[in-house]
């Protein structure tokens, strides 16, 4: 076989064990939608639902009501992190805090278990930045809510 060939095949080779788009290329679009910075003080934004105007089925269980006392607290955090339920997607939210102004955050495990993972780790000093790489990673997924 002469070179050119060999060389034509190695290159086929590596396009089907890489593939035409490098992983790093398609990390930013799986990221579901965040603001960098925390909200301007300025800036108006729907407010956080008190526990006592949630439906009766949306608190149900204590870590719901608990939930929503805690997104009051931490609100400009919550702006600036993603919510892995996809609701930027299926209902145009723009961070996990917009999951709290309405009662979709009581009724997703998703969004609870992220909130009370940003809760601990707020606690252990962590930034905004450092908790949204462990929202990215996965972590909000070790909180048991039946714990909580």
């Amino acid at each position: 076989m002469h070179s050119a060939h060999k060389l034509a095949l190695a290159g086929v080779f590596v396009s089907v064990l890489v593939g035409p788009f490098p992983a790093a290329a398609q990390a930013p679009q799986d990221v579901p939608a965040y603001h960098a910075k925390a909200p301007k003080a300025s800036e108006k934004l729907a407010p956080i639902l008190k526990p006592e105007e949630l439906p009766a089925p949306s608190r149900q269980y204590p870590f719901q009501v608990k939930a929503y006392q805690i997104a009051a607290r931490i609100q400009r955090v919550l702006y600036q992190l993603p919510c892995y339920c996809r609701c930027d997607r299926s209902v145009g939210h723009t961070s996990l805090r917009d999951c709290y102004a309405t009662t979709h955050g009581a009724n997703c495990s998703t969004c609870l278990q992220e909130l009370f993972y940003t809760e601990r780790m707020l606690k252990q000093g962590k930034t905004a930045e450092q908790i949204r790489a462990g929202i990215e990673h996965g972590d909000y997924q070790s909180v048991d809510l039946q714990k909580i």
